[in-house]
């Protein structure tokens, strides 16, 4: 018997959704995830050492949905070199009632990049102070941009600092985001040093690639709200662990993933914290445990990308791909 499976690809997906959309399936996927509503497997990651490449597998089905998927991302940093995007990926969505195809969505990485954003976003929604004025960005690369821009759906902000490792990066990132019109008009300034960045920002958001820690604990200002997002794998860390040892609050976006992966990994493996005192961003976002519960509270949020986060944003894009008779549609 034969099938038709839907074909997507980047021009289309990035109409069919949008940062606002985006941000409120990701925080709805978070709270099914942390009340059991959701399956999520383990990560799969593949490393092509000779070539820089990072591979990452995720999948996820939310209870009930439609669809469950599978992404792959990859990330070769030889690639600017030779003039071909660092990042690229797929996401394969899949019918949840007979395991078919469905939709082949051909984004590039873009719903990785969209939805690691929001992710960004629901975490300040929840824990960032209500007024804020300065926000640090460590890393200048493409997610630092989208970080910003996501922030400012739950966010006003009037300062943006960016340290990168590169100065000439760093400037055009400030530079891209000051042109940006879904980021609103404040001062945008390139430090020379990460201290500089992080000292008396009142929200921090880490993206970068690092293997040892560039955030330090007595450089936070009381109130600080530090979202972490680059460190994906065991050997990644953006924060020294005395930075979740000061926090008076720490969130996970899975706890489980994050005893394996991230800022968590090493702050229990040091025996700075326990796990027991980590709260899990959907449990927040369900109401089932508070967010910010005073000003001076400083929170920190380890985000490694749940595949959850994939099928909601995947979701979204078939079934208003289908509204609309977007896309194309082969038979297998």
């Amino acid at each position: 018997m034969s099938r038709e499976v839907l074909i997507l690809r980047e021009a289309d997906i990035r109409v069919l959704l949008d940062p606002a959309a985006c941000l409120e399936a990701v925080e709805r996927a978070f709270t099914a995830y942390s009340t059991g509503q959701a399956e999520l497997p383990s990560v799969i990651a593949l490393d092509i050492a000779e070539s820089r490449g990072e591979i990452h597998m995720k999948a996820g089905h939310l209870r009930g949905g439609p669809y469950y998927a599978v992404k792959i991302i990859s990330g070769f940093w030889n690639n600017p070199q030779h003039g071909l995007p660092a990042l690229d990926g797929m996401v394969v969505v899949f019918d949840a009632k007979i395991g078919a195809p469905a939709a082949f969505l051909l984004d590039n990485g873009f719903i990785t990049d969209l939805r690691t954003g929001a992710a960004g976003a629901v975490a300040a929604k929840h824990l960032a102070r209500q007024k804020i004025g300065t926000v640090a960005v460590i890393g200048s690369g493409g997610q630092a941009r989208r970080q910003v821009e996501m922030l400012a759906l739950v966010r006003k902000f009037r300062e943006v600092r960016v340290w990168g490792r590169d100065p000439k990066k760093a400037r055009s990132c400030a530079d891209d985001m000051r042109k940006h019109p879904g980021i609103p008009d404040c001062h945008f300034a390139v430090t020379g040093s990460v201290q500089q960045a992080v000292e008396d920002a009142d929200v921090v958001i880490t993206v970068t690639a690092s293997r040892k820690p560039l955030v330090k604990a007595e450089w936070l200002k009381p109130g600080v709200t530090i979202i972490a997002v680059g460190s994906d794998g065991p050997d990644k860390q953006e924060l020294d662990a005395g930075v979740l040892a000061r926090a008076d609050k720490v969130v996970a976006d899975s706890l489980p993933q994050c005893l394996r992966l991230g800022e968590i990994h090493h702050a229990v493996e040091t025996g700075v914290i326990t796990k027991e005192k980590v709260t899990e961003l959907g449990e927040i976002t369900a109401g089932l445990k508070p967010g910010r519960s005073s000003e001076d509270e400083i929170i920190v949020c380890d985000l490694t990308g749940v595949g959850v986060q994939d099928v909601a944003a995947a979701s979204l894009v078939v079934e208003r791909a289908k509204a609309v008779g977007r896309g194309e549609r082969i038979t297998i």
